[in-house]
């Protein structure tokens, strides 16, 4: 399993994948929002998307994961 983790603190906007998704190196997986700029979180790997423990509006901290790849 693989972790896709915020690069940053902030509000996680929009979340781009689901259980079951592929997922390419590069794809953007999560759109967050800090100091009123969207930031895109890209996967690293690929793989598929295990599991998204992100919800929309909810506040994460750096290093908090976004998306789980199996």
């Amino acid at each position: 399993m693989t972790a896709i983790v915020a690069s940053l603190a902030g509000t996680v906007f929009k979340v781009l994948v689901k259980p079951g998704d592929p997922v390419t190196p590069g794809q953007e997986v999560v759109i967050m929002e800090s100091m009123k700029m969207e930031i895109p979180i890209e996967a690293e790997s690929g793989g598929v998307v295990h599991e998204v423990p992100a919800q929309e509006g909810v506040f994460v901290n750096e290093g908090d994961p976004l998306v789980i790849l199996a």
